[in-house]
């Protein structure tokens, strides 16, 4: 039987005022209990999309897709049955080198943030860890590096160098470390003071232990979130190479980019603009929805607190 006084004052069965009992929950479930925004249906629909442009860039060559380099009679044809997005001055199937030329750009987009990631990320780590003169000398080299106008030097590199796929995925993956690295020792730095990890410390952990379990799985989500959009930016940089003619060469028969594509329709575009329109539509799609899958997870995740 319930105690009267305790109803009389609003008690539970605990004897703990309703008050007490909902702020001793909250401690109890930390920041979880925050609710965090909803990512949104639209976030699902990109989602969706990016993952068919995945799966249809690695399993191009066991798709019921038309050669991209097979050349027909059919030149400079509109779209049709046959050829859904027509064909170019080649005859070639523009929506089989859509989907082949996916390919390459994503190699290069996320190729490029990878080796990004792998050096820009690590230095960043460990700068904003460590702190002290290893932050200063690999802070005042990063700012060195982004004082270089990307663009020009890229351009400048893959003229003497070559312009081998592997080549441009190094080159634009060495220019985008210093941004990775500002964004990465931010989050750092700001998770490298918090409880946990002085905790860890004083139980005797090694940095790399640190570094391994408390640092990098809490600041996962800044750096998934700007990688999303680093790579819509690398694909956008590649486009623009290739658009200037310093970017992979496909004169030996290799698959273009949706960047070669655009560069290689240009000289049609009042004429047979669906050599352009097309390659422009897709390579607008898949960056829309990666910079939106990034920028929805930077709210998700309230990581836009990061300062570089």
């Amino acid at each position: 039987m319930s105690d009267p006084a305790a109803a009389a004052l609003g008690t539970h069965a605990t004897g703990a005022p309703p008050a007490v009992l909902a702020v001793t929950d909250d401690v109890a479930t930390g920041d979880g209990a925050r609710r965090r925004p909803k990512l949104g249906w639209f976030f699902w629909v990109c989602l969706s999309f990016v993952a068919l442009v995945v799966f249809g860039a690695i399993f191009a060559g066991v798709l019921p897709l038309q050669d991209p380099g097979l050349q027909t009679a059919t030149q400079n044809g509109g779209p049709s049955a046959a050829h859904w997005f027509g064909t170019d001055d080649l005859g070639r199937d523009i929506f089989s080198r859509v989907v082949y030329g996916a390919r390459v750009s994503l190699v290069v987009g996320f190729g490029a943030i990878g080796i990004g990631l792998l050096v820009g990320g690590t230095l960043g780590m460990l700068a904003g860890y460590r702190r002290g003169r290893t932050d200063s000398i690999v802070n005042a080299g990063s700012y060195v590096l982004l004082a270089f106008p990307a663009l020009i030097a890229v351009i400048a590199i893959v003229s003497f160098w070559g312009h081998q796929e592997w080549k441009i995925v190094l080159i634009l993956g060495i220019f985008s470390a210093p941004l990775l690295f500002r964004v990465i020792r931010a989050a750092t730095l700001s998770c490298a003071s918090r409880d946990f990890v002085t905790a860890a410390q004083a139980l005797g952990a090694t940095d790399r232990r640190i570094l391994a379990k408390e640092v990098f799985p809490n600041i996962a989500p800044a750096v998934i979130s700007f990688s999303l959009i680093g790579v819509a930016t690398i694909i956008v940089l590649e486009g623009s190479l290739a658009f200037l003619g310093a970017s992979i060469d496909t004169n030996s028969g290799q698959i273009p980019s949706w960047g070669n594509m655009l560069n290689e329709g240009r000289t049609f575009l009042q004429s047979d603009p669906w050599l352009t329109v097309f390659p422009a539509i897709a390579m607008f799609c898949f960056l829309l929805a990666l910079n939106f899958l990034g920028d929805r997870l930077r709210q998700h995740y309230d990581v836009g607190g990061v300062k570089l």
